[in-house]
């Protein structure tokens, strides 16, 4: 055996590759994808159920039940009075949750409001206490037909 120390010379020197050998990572890649690809239907399960069709409701009006407006600004309005801040609000809902049979609250906001303003009376609602609460939309065409073929 014989080992070769000092410099080396210029006839046995090879040039140092300094690329990175990017084939072993493709292959690494390429298996985890066709991994992924294979258990993602088996994690993804759901149980196959017919989903019914959603059919606006008619609201029964009562002159128990309050109505709490929302406009485009995020002004409130209690049954067409304006309110003058949230805190006013929250008073009133705490004013009828008291009551025996408790009020249903229906909240009508516009359709261009900002969600925050229709959460800040959702919020008041529950902190005030009142229990059923439902909101007032449009009939969707669809839906409004759909419902009038079944009367039928």
């Amino acid at each position: 055996m014989s080992m070769s120390v000092g410099a080396p010379s210029s006839e046995d020197e090879t040039p140092l590759n300094s690329t990175i050998n990017t084939t072993p990572l493709v292959d690494v890649m390429l298996v985890l994808l066709i991994i992924f690809l294979i258990t993602i239907p088996v994690i993804i399960k759901q149980v196959p159920v017919t989903l019914p069709n959603a059919v606006n409701i008619p609201t029964q009006t009562k002159p128990e039940n309050i109505t709490i407006a929302v406009d485009q600004q995020g002004n409130f309005y209690w049954n067409n009075a304006k309110l003058a801040s949230a805190q006013a609000l929250l008073d009133r809902i705490k004013e009828v949750a008291v009551r025996k049979p408790q009020p249903e609250i229906h909240i009508r906001a516009d359709k261009d409001v900002r969600y925050e303003a229709v959460g800040r009376v959702l919020y008041a609602i529950q902190r005030g206490g009142i229990v059923k609460v439902g909101f007032i939309t449009e009939p969707d065409k669809n839906s409004l037909m759909q419902s009038l073929s079944l009367e039928h």
